[in-house]
């Protein structure tokens, strides 16, 4: 596939961002603010997933949302830049598979999504996600990086065609678990795992969905950019000095546009 189909590709690939999340072991730094709308470098997180998508040419996303849901809804409205966002709302907590499966209801003619974890961050080339994704024949893609300690994300085993072949659970102990490869929540799923996902119940696509394509239906895509997650209070004060720092981050995202776009959904 060339440069120019991957690009047109990905336009025309739906995004959902996963961002239903409650951010409880961020409660002394947020309070009750939604995680993604929790301020990194004088902005709300969303924003900067938002303008990573954008600054690749997506066209559709769907936010997936629950708690305080309304709060993204008055923020961001119908439109982020040249993005449509679609809003699903989970009225009890589904889990991340089970608000994937509630998202892609907005996006019926849709056979594959780039879906995005909310809480996270990794800086990658998307088109050359979606190029390599389309080239590989495998139904599904998850991104992953390198990090020196795997202990707090749990790590991903894979072979050496890049087939993801186990998950090691994050550890509960002090003990170092080393470097190696972790999952960076970014996916290319197709619908028909989504399809499969169990209804009426909580089900987590790390969980529960992922190691049941350990079959070959789950690759790997190396992203070699920085990654930050918000998920602890200590890895939330590091996010903006990532996020900033980083030449190509800010270029990718388009950080003074995203700037005064931000200031203008605020006023």
């Amino acid at each position: 596939m060339s440069g120019g189909a991957a690009i047109s590709e990905l336009m025309s690939l739906p995004a959902v961002i996963l961002c239903g999340g409650l951010g409880t072991r961020l409660r002394s730094v947020i309070a009750d603010c939604p995680k993604s709308l929790a301020k990194v470098a004088g902005r709300p997180f969303l924003s900067w997933l938002l303008d990573q998508l954008q600054s690749c040419g997506t066209e559709e996303a769907v936010l997936a949302t629950g708690y305080k849901a309304e709060r993204i809804r008055d923020m961001y409205g119908e439109q982020y830049g040249a993005i449509r966002l679609r809003y699903s709302c989970e009225s009890a907590p589904l889990g991340t598979a089970g608000a994937l499966l509630l998202a892609t209801k907005q996006l019926p003619s849709a056979q594959r999504f780039l879906v995005m974890n909310g809480d996270s961050y990794c800086h990658m080339d998307l088109h050359a996600l979606v190029r390599d994704h389309l080239r590989s024949g495998i139904q599904n893609s998850m991104v992953v990086t390198a990090v020196d300690d795997t202990r707090r994300f749990g790590s991903v085993q894979v072979d050496e065609d890049d087939l993801i072949r186990g998950f090691r659970e994050k550890s509960a102990t002090n003990q170092v678990n080393g470097a190696g490869l972790i999952n960076a929540g970014v996916y290319i799923i197709a619908r028909t795992l989504v399809e499969s996902i169990p209804i009426g119940r909580s089900v987590s696509l790390e969980n529960e969905i992922f190691p049941s394509c350990l079959d070959g239906r789950l690759r790997m895509w190396k992203a070699i950019g920085p990654f930050i997650d918000i998920g602890t209070p200590e890895s939330f004060a590091q996010a903006g000095k990532v996020l900033t720092k980083d030449p190509g981050v800010k270029r990718s995202v388009g950080l003074e546009e995203g700037l005064i776009r931000d200031q203008a959904i605020e006023g």
